[in-house]
């Protein structure tokens, strides 16, 4: 019986952890924002909400949107490019609802689109990792080089933007590299000398990277994503302005960036935490007030990492249903 009871009773207690993990990551920002719009007045933060209208919000939303659509784009010319026969919509559904996971630990949303691309395809989860490899790389260039234009072009500098920007830019230059990848596997296979089965096909996916060394797939890759996270930054400058903090398009734009960047690099689901707490601090380092910093932060992460996670789980439940329909027998 305990035999039998095992299988179902670890994956509960995993997703019972996850679940109070980020219910009480989510309450950390929530009392943090809460705490700091206390101490400038409850009354002064929400007149700053109360200057947005609902045609704006639309546009913010609009603006989050065009990110969604280009980096679905970039994930099917990825696609593709791997091999993988599959169409501009099945891509789509996949990417899309994978951002149903977007803030759950260990990137659980990736996973999940391999998951549907080994029931519609076939193909085991070490051939498709070089697609999600690429597409995280992909993102890091192009924020890599965003920050570091916006930071070049600001008319004030954001301490700690050039070593981020190198950071992701190396990361970038790693993940597609397969030769330079599976070298680095094979220096952490031989530290640890444990899990052998892993390594070999963490080094097996290293070395499909080759495909994606095509120059125009990587020039297409890397425009799509310029323009989904640029569009974005453009948001966060907008929000600014309507909200009466103009402080520059090249400024918002390395502040939304830069912050984005740093709440990854805190390994908190979605960034959370991390994220606002560097636009609000960066925004008051600019001389922003925290009655405008605080609704814009809040603003600008509804709009978009929760506005993500609303589509993801619209799309989730059809591509969940999708993939069992067209599930391949291995």
């Amino acid at each position: 019986m305990m035999s039998m009871n095992a299988p179902t009773s670890a994956p509960r207690s995993r997703r019972l952890r996850d679940g109070l993990l980020l219910g009480g990551l989510l309450a950390l920002v929530g009392l943090g924002l809460a705490g700091l719009a206390s101490q400038t007045g409850w009354a002064e933060t929400m007149a700053q909400l109360r200057r947005l209208d609902a045609l704006q919000i639309l546009g913010l939303l609009a603006l989050s949107l065009v990110n969604y659509v280009m980096r679905a784009g970039r994930w099917h010319v990825l696609a593709r490019r791997l091999g993988l026969n599959t169409g501009f919509l099945q891509n789509a559904r996949h990417f899309l609802g994978g951002f149903a996971m977007s803030v759950t630990p260990g990137r659980v949303g990736e996973l999940v689109r391999m998951r549907w691309i080994r029931r519609e395809t076939g193909w085991a989860v070490e051939r498709s990792a070089p697609l999600v490899l690429m597409d995280r790389a992909s993102d890091l260039a192009a924020m890599g080089i965003i920050l570091g234009a916006s930071v070049a072009l600001a008319a004030g500098g954001i301490a700690g933007a050039v070593p981020v920007t190198i950071l992701a830019l190396v990361a970038a230059l790693v993940a597609t590299r397969p030769r330079l990848l599976a070298a680095l596997i094979t220096v952490a296979y031989r530290l640890t000398g444990r899990i052998p089965r892993l390594f070999g096909r963490a080094r097996s996916a290293a070395r499909s990277l080759s495909r994606f060394t095509h120059a125009p797939t990587a020039i297409v890759a890397l425009t799509l994503g310029l323009l989904g996270w640029f569009a974005e930054g453009y948001a966060f400058h907008l929000l600014l302005v309507w909200m009466g903090a103009d402080i520059g398009l090249a400024k918002a734009v390395a502040i939304f960036v830069f912050s984005t960047l740093a709440g990854g690099l805190t390994g908190a689901p979605g960034g959370l935490g991390g994220a606002e707490a560097a636009m609000v601090a960066l925004l008051s380092l600019d001389g922003i007030p925290l009655e405008v910093s605080i609704p814009a932060t809040a603003v600008i992460r509804l709009t978009t990492l929760w506005f993500a996670i609303l589509i993801g789980l619209a799309v989730f439940p059809i591509a969940e249903r999708l993939s069992l329909s067209h599930k391949i027998e291995p």
